[in-house]
């Protein structure tokens, strides 16, 4: 399983996140408290906003704590929203395509969690994603498969109903061709403006995501699991759609479309 971090808000260094807190992004690459690997060296990646439109993006399929480009980027730029994301793979290849985040236009999206049984009816999973948007389909994993569903599905105009019909399109899926767990999902994404998070499981075990405000209130920090001890950090509730924008956040049930 794979952790991630997402922050909105004023701009920040990226390394803020990704590696200069006691339990950063890194650190949790080396060893995670909270997910089924404490390993994530499948590859990284990072997503930023600047004054664009479109995010911009840096992966490789090497371990976060081994890239000294890594490590200078996220010095130098600054951002008030980017994902960071390190990967432990479920059974797809590691490969510079599958890593995340994955981007489309001005959308970026990163996921932790799995689908039963994905390599069972991956044809079939593939064939929900319309030819006009099939060129996008550059890997081979259930996440960048979801994502593009979600957009097929109407993710620019309504975020929470379309990742609502991918999610309970691939769960069917997976309850007709593959094994439990048909469905976890802790996943973040966003077109630049707004902070999109879910958090869902067929199953009783949702992955991990909890929230904090950052200091002047104005934004949050979003993540798989806390980046230092303390109590600000509240665990999102399991079966949950939540949109952070600025200091304010809503949080609405998610339930599958099935």
């Amino acid at each position: 399983m794979c952790r991630w971090a997402a922050y909105i808000g004023s701009p920040v260094y990226l390394d803020e996140v990704v590696s200069k807190p006691e339990h950063s992004l890194i650190e949790q690459a080396m060893l995670s408290y909270e997910a089924k690997t404490p390993t994530n060296a499948d590859g990284f990646g990072i997503a930023w906003y600047g004054s664009r439109k479109e995010p911009g993006i840096y992966r490789d399929t090497h371990p976060a704590w081994s890239d000294p480009n890594l490590r200078s980027i996220t010095h130098q730029v600054k951002s008030p929203l980017f994902f960071a994301h390190v990967r432990a793979s479920t059974g797809t290849a590691t490969s510079h395509n599958n890593c995340h985040p994955f981007s489309h236009e001005c959308w970026s999206f990163m996921h932790n969690g799995q689908i039963g049984g994905f390599e069972s009816f991956r044809r079939r999973a593939d064939m929900m994603i319309p030819d006009e948007l099939y060129s996008a389909r550059k890997g081979t994993t259930d996440s960048e498969a979801l994502f593009l569903i979600a957009i097929s599905e109407g993710l620019f105009d309504d975020p929470k109903g379309a990742m609502q019909r991918a999610v309970g399109c691939l769960e069917a899926l997976s309850r007709e061709h593959g094994h439990l767990p048909h469905m976890r999902i802790g996943a973040a994404f966003t077109c630049g403006q707004k902070l999109f998070v879910v958090r869902y499981a067929s199953d009783a075990f949702a992955p991990t995501v909890y929230s904090m405000k950052n200091e002047d209130g104005q934004g949050h920090l979003v993540v798989s699991e806390p980046l230092h001890k303390g109590d600000c950090w509240k665990a999102l509730p399991p079966e949950s759609f939540t949109t952070f924008e600025g200091g304010d956040s809503q949080v609405e049930g998610f339930s599958p479309v099935i």
